[in-house]
């Protein structure tokens, strides 16, 4: 019988804990973030655990040379049953997607789980590979923005009528009416700000964006994801035999310009909060931190690009991820939800040293 250890291993469970960051930076960007964002978060997850089971069944003669002490080439996981897990977790992938967002997740968790499976079984050891990762990562960001929106609530009988009774905008008195006015006593401020106050008190929530307005919204994060994301497979290229000192050059520069993007991007004007001092001092510590914590690896492959170098920083580029999500989710206008996603990192890279997350 396979052990629990040695699924998690095939799966690479701590590199998870990077995952659930994407669904969070496509639903704050959309707005959308909520109670579903945690299902289709779920259902990320489950679909990068498929991809890493269908990674390592599909390169497992290859792992029988370069990796022996993987779970398949040692003889800890049969094959069948590596394959069986990444069956069953795609469909239960695409489940979950289909309860927490219904028809508009499965729109991008069917291209999704296509994607990973093209990249494991076709792609990966071709040039176009960094690019059909980096797409996959992508579109994990934008499954974040499909989750529905929270129905705006129908206000109670007595409100709606307040509402009725508040104008919308201010109105020119008839002549006479105005003529009357300049004889009669003046107001006290506080009678005349009224009717402002109220309809503030009373003003209906905003309301939720579009589907098509949440995804573009999401765009931009979901291409800085996937930058990150080319990057990293690109540089993992080289974590089995060693690289040129030019590929984590050109990776740690790549990493620094995405970094410094996040942090100095200027946020849209239509997420509340995403202009107030806290989002913008959490994205910029939160993009430097990323960039330190993937950066300082890479810098290390560079003055000696040996096999073992590049898997510290490949294995750094995953576990930092949550970081750069984080900057994200706080030039969305949710620090406080960009720190926690933050918060992953110390806990992942301790996880990272039990178990390999490449």
């Amino acid at each position: 019988m396979t052990a629990l250890r040695d699924l998690l291993e095939l799966v690479r469970a701590p590199a998870a804990l990077s995952v659930p960051g994407d669904v969070a930076a496509g639903a704050a960007a959309g707005q959308l973030l909520g109670p579903r964002t945690v299902g289709l978060a779920c259902s990320s997850v489950c679909l990068y655990w498929a991809g890493m089971a269908a990674n390592d069944w599909a390169d497992r003669h290859l792992d029988t040379a370069e990796r022996p002490e993987r779970p398949i080439p040692s003889g800890r996981v049969r094959p069948g049953t590596a394959l069986g897990v990444a069956v069953g977790l795609t469909a239960a992938g695409l489940t979950t997607a289909a309860l927490a967002g219904g028809r508009r997740a499965l729109a991008v968790a069917v291209p999704l789980a296509g994607a990973i499976w093209a990249y494991d079984l076709v792609a990966k050891n071709t040039r176009a590979g960094p690019l059909v990762m980096a797409a996959c990562r992508g579109l994990d960001v934008l499954l974040g923005a499909t989750a529905k929106p929270p129905q705006r609530p129908t206000p109670p009988r007595g409100l709606a009528l307040l509402r009725s009774l508040v104008p919308s905008r201010r109105l020119a008195p008839p002549p006479g009416l105005a003529l009357s006015q300049r004889s009669a006593p003046v107001r006290s401020r506080a009678s005349s700000r009224a009717p402002a106050l109220l309809g503030r008190l009373i003003c209906a929530p905003p309301v939720p964006a579009s589907p098509s307005d949440a995804l573009a919204a999401a765009l931009p994060a979901a291409l800085t994801i996937a930058a990150h994301t080319y990057l990293l497979t690109h540089l993992s290229q080289g974590e089995t035999s060693g690289t040129a000192r030019r590929r984590p050059a050109v990776t740690l520069a790549g990493t620094v310009a995405l970094a410094a993007t996040t942090a100095c991007q200027a946020s849209d004007p239509a997420s509340p909060g995403s202009a107030g001092d806290g989002a913008v001092a959490a994205r910029a510590v939160l993009a430097a931190w990323y960039a330190s914590q993937f950066g300082a690896p890479q810098a290390r492959a560079v003055a000696e690009p040996s096999a073992e170098r590049v898997r510290e920083a490949v294995a750094a580029g995953i576990v930092s991820l949550p970081a750069l999500q984080g900057a994200l989710v706080a030039r969305a206008g949710a620090p406080r939800a960009g720190l926690a996603l933050a918060a992953m990192v110390p806990p992942a890279r301790r996880l990272a040293r039990k178990l390999s997350p490449t």
